[in-house]
């Protein structure tokens, strides 16, 4: 359960990391609301996960899964650069995160 948990908020990790940049500095109220709600869900999913996953292997899977998300969402959805590199770059982090779910 708590494997689930954390992958939950890392997926909340993006959400609110997409919503802080739609915010545009806390002036639109709708994204500010969003980033608010998916931060404090998102870090309590962690701090559940951290109950019984290592403090290390949880953090680093949790910001695993919230920085590959969200450079998928730029790349998808916001017109940032989907070069080779950077995707190449991309599945090395997935594969450090599951290299660290494997050898948990």
């Amino acid at each position: 359960m708590a494997w689930l948990v954390l992958v939950v908020s890392g997926v909340l990790e993006t959400v609110w990391a997409v919503a802080l940049e739609k915010s545009a500095g806390f002036s639109r109220a709708w994204p500010t609301g969003i980033f608010a709600v998916a931060l404090l869900l998102s870090m309590a999913g962690l701090g559940y996960a951290l109950r019984t996953i290592p403090v290390g292997t949880g953090y680093a899977v949790w910001v695993g899964i919230g920085a590959v998300g969200t450079a998928l969402v730029g790349m998808l959805a916001l017109g940032e650069s989907a070069s080779l590199p950077r995707i190449l770059c991309l599945l090395l982090v997935v594969c450090g995160v599951v290299g660290l779910k494997v050898f948990h």
